[in-house]
């Protein structure tokens, strides 16, 4: 389940079945994680308004919610399609955005939890925030805003305990993707430190999980493929762009060509050893 032919396998089966992956998300990246999903072979949906949420989500083979630019309309809309999605067993990612910044996004981000997310992918300051928010552990807040100031590595631990306690995937993205169930983790070492300029790639990472949940039922290789997805899409895409203008262009581009002999000679994925 964990290498570069398998992730080939998923990929294949998102463009024959084009699943359609609903997004409440923030507004600044909207465009973009549409153009992502579309180029990766699955169908995105954009709805907010809560008095439609509950229905659409239904209609979606899985849904991302993402807390870039919260409000409190929007609050209400997330909380029902969580609830929606958690009553008819639809996969759903959530994206804590900034969680560790400012309190209100943060107890929001906990309240979530009890609709047991299927995969949190965050970076690593907002895993660890996310966790001590959720345990109590919170004495001032922690966050650089939507940047992570802390190493994939040591968000690891908070990551397993916030896995086990809330039977979930934890997905880490930075130099190296950490992706657990609290008793397994996966290593994707791809992705090139250039992605860190363009907005909106990590955000594109829990919608492209999203759309590896719709159609593999194992979450944790479902959630490591993504990884291995949009960091192989970004270190092929480096050798053509000149910067993060070109480089979002040409990580679209990549994406849509993306076939299975990049994939066996590019990811890097592996089994991480327990110590």
């Amino acid at each position: 389940m964990f290498t570069p032919i398998h992730v080939a396998q998923t990929l294949l089966k998102i463009r024959q079945n084009n699943p359609l992956i609903h997004n409440i998300t923030n507004m600044v990246v909207m465009q973009f994680t549409a153009n992502i999903l579309l180029s990766l072979g699955a169908s995105p949906a954009m709805i907010n308004a809560k008095e439609e949420v509950q229905e659409f989500v239904q209609k979606a083979k899985a849904l991302v919610i993402n807390l870039g630019t919260i409000s409190a309309p929007q609050a209400q809309a997330i909380l029902l399609a969580v609830k929606t999605a958690s009553e008819h067993q639809i996969p759903w990612v959530m994206d804590p955005v900034g969680v560790g910044a400012c309190t209100y996004r943060s107890q929001i981000a906990v309240e979530l939890l009890n609709y047991h997310p299927t995969t949190i992918r965050g970076n690593a300051s907002e895993i660890i925030a996310l966790y001590h928010y959720y345990t109590k552990q919170v004495t001032h807040h922690t966050g650089h805003g939507v940047d992570s100031k802390d190493q994939p590595e040591h968000a690891l631990d908070a990551a397993k305990k916030l896995a086990l306690s809330c039977q979930t995937i934890v997905s880490i993205s930075g130099q190296t993707d950490y992706i657990t169930n609290g008793h397994q983790t996966i290593q994707v070492k791809n992705g090139h430190v250039m992605l860190t300029k363009v907005t909106g790639v990590g955000c594109s990472a829990s919608a492209i999980t999203a759309a590896c949940l719709a159609i593999e039922p194992d979450a944790l290789a479902a959630s490591a493929h993504a990884m291995v997805l949009i960091g192989t899409a970004g270190d092929i895409a480096m050798k053509q762009a000149k910067g993060p203008g070109s480089l979002q262009i040409a990580l679209l581009d990549t994406l849509y060509l993306l076939n299975e002999e990049q994939l066996l000679h590019y990811a890097k994925i592996q089994l991480a050893k327990e110590g």
